[in-house]
């Protein structure tokens, strides 16, 4: 195996980097063979210590007020840009993913961060009851307090955003924290939270990496309060099955199916079309909030086809360090062969299927590229149109009727976001309420244009939960009710 910059990472647990005898080994998903770096490996008492850590520091923080942790984590994430250029390069380098997008990716998690505390006024806001004639004479504070050590558990596709999503929102609530980046890309992730948390007091923020088999403390030890993982719907199961043991609550983003429905008045121009194609084929298709189907009514499907076509001709696959690259590969062997699967599966059914571009040679042969594609108002059972292809594909399917498009978005098994593309506020109002998930775009779709302060989260078996925003930080947090009985209130009711 031939190595370029190799980059290593360790543990950080209760303010201390740690290393491991055993190491992951990261590969370059567009150059088979290639190293990129080495993350440690955690034992299972390793992240026993991580759990004992994370218990340890959280009497202290939980009992500071939340104006007080937000000036703390302000500190602690200022600076985190200086060496965003490298985390992006590096990201780029065990994800696939083109170096901007890592970047984005780095940028997103400071964002949301930032975003979080501007909510540190309202943590603490509780409410009075105040007595009601007639009931239990009593006065009652209801408060929110932080539940105890959490663990959020990220994937490989946009990890540091993701992380976004939920750390400070945790932390803020007054919760000390074990992060678990993915074991196929874990470097970026941990070398972007081991320097908010050197800034933090040990043990409030730590970080895990290595195999799942050796994690399950993570989730199953009974001083974990709450885990929050973002993954595929059987990892979701999965998560809920282990956490059930030990009564750990949990919050689960999962994948998508997401409908964009253009009904017969969509404004079909290259602003919206560069932003369907984005909300398709960013990170070569892997986001859980990617668009994964488009209902065009029939009127207008032409106009779509020939309007994605044209920027999938320009598409460049390559490396996404290299210059010019607009695709890179999916991260890993297994997804590239579900992907060809499901193309070929609608090919073998006589469906339209269209691929675009040229798979790159040299050191990036047999790199995990895939073409893009589109297929032309396929059967509606095909795999690619009902399970979430997490890939450079996708249906493009018409209807006639705008009951239908709703009807046919919501036939899924996935409720996480959708879109609706129309001229008419009313309209998309109208049929964005119909649709059956947690997230509605108006022409538009996709994480770039995510607001970063609405509560986010899905529906059915996209999850459930609900990340960013106050409902985010509440998402964190449990009610303490304490009520005090009112002697002047007492005494009218005994007459």
């Amino acid at each position: 195996m031939s190595t370029q910059t190799e980059i290593r990472t360790g543990l950080f647990i209760g303010g201390e980097e740690r290393q491991t005898a055993e190491r992951l080994t990261i590969v370059d998903p567009a150059k088979p063979g290639v190293v990129v770096g080495e993350a440690a490996s955690a034992s299972p008492q390793d992240v026993e210590d991580a759990v004992v850590a994370a218990k340890a520091a959280y009497p202290a923080w939980s009992a500071m007020r939340a104006t007080e942790r937000a000036a703390m984590m302000a500190e602690a994430i200022a600076g985190i840009a200086d060496e965003r250029d490298t985390d992006a390069a590096v990201l780029s380098q065990e994800n696939g993913k083109i170096r901007f997008e890592g970047f984005i990716d780095a940028l997103v998690f400071e964002i949301r961060w930032n975003l979080a505390l501007m909510l540190a006024d309202e943590v603490d806001q509780g409410k009075t009851l105040p007595v009601v004639p007639g009931h239990i004479p009593v006065t009652t504070e209801v408060a929110y307090q932080s539940i105890g050590p959490v663990t959020i558990i990220v994937p490989f596709n946009w990890p540091i955003a993701i992380l976004g999503a939920s750390l400070p929102h945790a932390l803020l609530a007054g919760n000390t924290a074990i992060v678990k980046p993915p074991p196929s890309a874990p470097l970026a992730t941990t070398r972007v939270v081991q320097r908010v948390a050197e800034k933090l007091p040990p043990g409030v923020l730590n970080v895990v990496t290595g195999r799942d088999e050796n994690m399950s403390a993570l989730i199953q030890n009974a001083d974990i309060a709450k885990v929050c993982f973002t993954g595929s719907v059987n990892g979701g199961k999965r998560m809920m099955e282990m956490a059930s043991k030990s009564l750990t609550r949990v919050t689960l983003e999962l994948g998508g199916n997401d409908a964009a429905v253009f009904l017969e008045d969509a404004v079909i121009d290259d602003t919206h079309l560069d932003r369907l194609f984005a909300a398709v084929y960013d990170t070569t298709g892997q986001i859980c909030m990617n668009a994964k189907r488009v209902y065009v009514h029939r009127s207008r499907m032409d106009e779509l086809v020939a309007g994605l076509e044209e920027r999938l001709n320009k598409v460049v696959l390559g490396h996404g360090l290299d210059e010019g690259t607009t695709m890179g590969p999916l991260h890993q062997p297994a997804q590239k062969a579900f992907v060809e699967e499901i193309i070929q599966e609608a090919k073998d059914a006589g469906a339209d299927v269209r691929e675009y571009g040229e798979l790159p040679g040299g050191d990036l042969a047999g790199g995990n590229f895939l073409r893009p594609a589109i297929v032309v108002d396929p059967d509606p059972s095909l795999r690619v149109v009902t399970q979430e292809q997490f890939g450079p594909v996708i249906p493009i399917i018409p209807f006639d009727t705008e009951e239908e498009a709703v009807a046919a978005a919501n036939d899924t098994w996935a409720g996480l976001c959708g879109s609706v593309w129309t001229a008419d506020p009313a309209a998309a109002q109208r049929v964005g309420s119909q649709l059956v998930c947690g997230y509605v775009w108006v022409n538009d779709h996709g994480a770039t244009r995510l607001d970063l302060r609405a509560p986010f989260g899905g529906m059915k078996q996209s999850g459930f939960g609900r990340e960013q925003g106050i409902e985010g930080i509440r998402a964190f947090q449990d009610t303490r009710s304490i009520a005090t009985i009112d002697p002047e209130a007492l005494a009218a009711m005994a007459h």
